[in-house]
């Protein structure tokens, strides 16, 4: 998208993942509950080719990963590892294609991003791919193509919907302060120059072509200033981890016209508060900062503080469905 368009996103969402492994159930959990923005859902559960890392390296294009004890390793030639992670992939858009039909709206989909693929992805020699300034450049270029095949893909399923992309970055800000651990785990890998992260980050963003990008991240000091820079339209995040250091970048954000995607509602099975009280930290924040108040809605999609694969199906269906709620709050009654 372009850097100086306004994108607008409705006001509620969820991450990602969920439980379980009935690919139908899940897709008419997220389409009954998002109405207004379902996301293509992930089931890690299901085991290798469905976990975040397996499902991406299985989007890779001319480059091929199999499960080794470590994780996730670069090999010569697609095998069964890669056939699998085809096979959750394409069961998951054909479950979330009979859920959308006739659907016209905002779509998301998720994919993880290249710093975070980088410090999973191993080598050969059981090195993490960041060791590697040209293997990191064969990588991300893999991932932009095979994203922009994916989001195509969606977009020939559902026609009515505007795809928005996600990538998934929770390893950006330890690739940025070089704590990622070597394969012996007695060293970190060097720090990532900043404007080479901004540059891979741009590459991938991309392959969304004119769909809107949101980047994701559920650790602590998500560096709002370069995804900025790299261009996403939107930025996600717990909101439990802010803190008022965090303050500057934000009011810049939502200044500049960066969406807030904030994480209020727990991911694990937790007792929910009332909607309005889910966004009095929002609320608090905006007075902090001195912004706008009509400017919540416009500003600030609600979803949960991570994926939820870890939580009960009751309570998956129960947190997205109180995201919507919460963020329904934040609109009516915005002071």
């Amino acid at each position: 998208m372009s850097e100086n368009t306004q994108v607008i996103f409705p006001a509620a969402t969820g991450i990602g993942s969920m439980p379980g492994g009935d690919a139908r159930e899940a897709a008419r959990t997220v389409t009954g509950s998002l109405e207004d923005f379902p996301h293509l859902a992930e089931l890690p559960a299901r085991g290798p080719g469905a976990d975040m890392i397996g499902r991406t390296a299985g989007m890779l294009v001319e480059l091929y990963a199999r499960v080794e004890p470590s994780g996730w390793r670069l090999s010569d030639r697609p095998g069964r590892d890669t056939r699998r992670a085809h096979a959750w992939l394409r069961q998951d858009l054909d479950a979330l294609e009979e859920f959308t039909q006739g659907y016209e709206g905002d779509l998301k989909v998720q994919a993880v991003g290249p710093w975070t693929l980088a410090a999973a992805l191993e080598l050969r020699n059981g090195e993490a791919v960041l060791s590697d300034p040209g293997a990191c450049r064969d990588l991300t270029a893999s991932l932009a193509e095979g994203l922009r095949l994916h989001v195509a893909d969606v977009r020939r399923r559902v026609p009515g919907a505007r795809v928005v992309l996600q990538l998934d970055e929770p390893s950006l800000t330890a690739v940025l302060r070089g704590h990622i651990r070597t394969a012996s785990g007695y060293r970190t890998h060097r720090a990532v120059d900043r404007q080479i992260v901004e540059s891979g980050l741009r590459e991938v963003l991309g392959a969304s072509g004119p769909g809107p990008t949101v980047v994701h991240s559920c650790a602590p000091d998500v560096p709002f200033a370069l995804l900025r820079r790299a261009g996403t339209d939107a930025v996600s995040f717990d909101f439990g981890l802010l803190t008022e250091r965090d303050d500057d970048a934000i009011g810049e954000a939502v200044e500049g016209g960066t969406r807030l995607f904030a994480g209020v509602v727990p991911g694990t099975d937790a007792a929910l508060s009332d909607p309005a009280g889910s966004v009095m930290g929002v609320r608090t924040l905006w007075r902090r900062l001195g912004l706008r108040p009509g400017l919540l809605a416009e500003a600030v999609t609600v979803t949960p503080t991570c994926g939820l694969a870890g939580a009960s199906p009751a309570y998956a269906r129960q947190a997205l469905a109180h995201c919507v709620r919460a963020a329904r709050s934040l609109a009516d009654n915005p002071e």
